[in-house]
């Protein structure tokens, strides 16, 4: 959508009332609502304000005319080391504010993360964050199969250290463009999830620093991934993958993308997969869940 008479645009999320009611999604969308409100990072999408009308509760966010991370890793079916440390250090620095903030993510996979005009990552979608607030846990059963966390699975109640779990998920996905743990179905795959990286063999194609980090952040015990002591992400930022990466650069949106892509200007949304419009007449949903929306 774009301002009347202006050349800005914004991306409107629509969300069928009914289907969240129907779902019993209110409480999450609300989550999602209040998170983003208070969250100011240039690593995580922003929220400007939210509308409802009888049909669909509405969230106005910043446009990333880049695309999805995830239909870009599908073109170029694995991305190379430099891009994927640096889609890496964005996700780390969203985590590293969100964490800091005692909020939990909870939904790390590529169709979560879009690309600006710039080239950089930002965190969308936070439909599972959750603000738990410093040494304190949750036991909610959400996220994607391939990434969930063996404690989320086993209902023991999880913390910061499930962000930390799903992050080494992502970079082998990254750079091989396949997770970690793959299976039929939900089932198959948290049985490879409970048994655990040690045993498991990675392709040559991931290097030895990489692979180290992958295996420190994939713990079964929680206590024990990188990112999940006392010094919190930065942990990560200075393992030996890592060594000699501009962070300050990063920080500062000064350092080059190798994603950078060709945007040609405010209404070019040719980065994005394009899905035949939603025919079906939306029903109303009157019940007054969205009040304060």
């Amino acid at each position: 959508v774009k301002l009347k008479d202006e050349d800005i645009t914004f991306a409107l999320k629509c969300i069928k009332k009914k289907h969240i009611v129907d779902t019993r999604q209110q409480e999450h969308i609300y989550s999602e609502k209040n998170i983003l409100q208070q969250t100011h990072s240039a690593f995580i999408i922003r929220l400007f304000r939210t509308f409802r009308d009888s049909k669909f509760v509405y969230m106005l966010l910043e446009a990333c005319l880049g695309g999805e991370l995830w239909s870009v890793l599908r073109d170029m079916s694995y991305f190379d080391d430099p891009t994927a440390k640096f889609c890496t250090g964005c996700v780390l620095e969203a985590f590293d504010y969100l964490h800091t903030m005692g909020i939990i993510y909870r939904d790390l996979k590529p169709e979560n993360l879009l690309l600006d005009a710039q080239g950089y990552v930002k965190l969308a979608d936070f439909g599972f964050a959750k603000k738990i607030g410093l040494g304190k846990k949750t036991w909610t059963f959400c996220g994607t199969p391939e990434y969930v966390a063996p404690e989320v699975i086993m209902n023991k109640g999880h913390d910061f250290g499930a962000d930390c779990w799903s992050l080494g998920v992502l970079i082998f996905e990254l750079l091989t463009g396949n997770p970690l743990f793959v299976g039929s179905d939900p089932i198959k795959i948290y049985t490879m999830v409970l048994y655990g990286i040690e045993k498991m063999d990675f392709p040559k194609k991931i290097g030895k620093r990489p692979d180290d980090l992958i295996r420190r952040l994939c713990k079964l015990n929680p206590a024990e991934r990188l990112g999940n002591k006392k010094n919190g992400i930065s942990e990560i930022k200075k393992q030996k993958w890592f060594q000699g990466f501009n962070w300050l650069g990063l920080g500062h949106h000064k350092l080059l993308s190798p994603l950078r892509r060709e945007v040609k200007g405010p209404m070019d949304h040719s980065h994005f997969d394009m899905f035949p419009p939603d025919t079906d007449e939306t029903p109303d949903e009157l019940s007054g869940w969205d009040k304060d929306f």
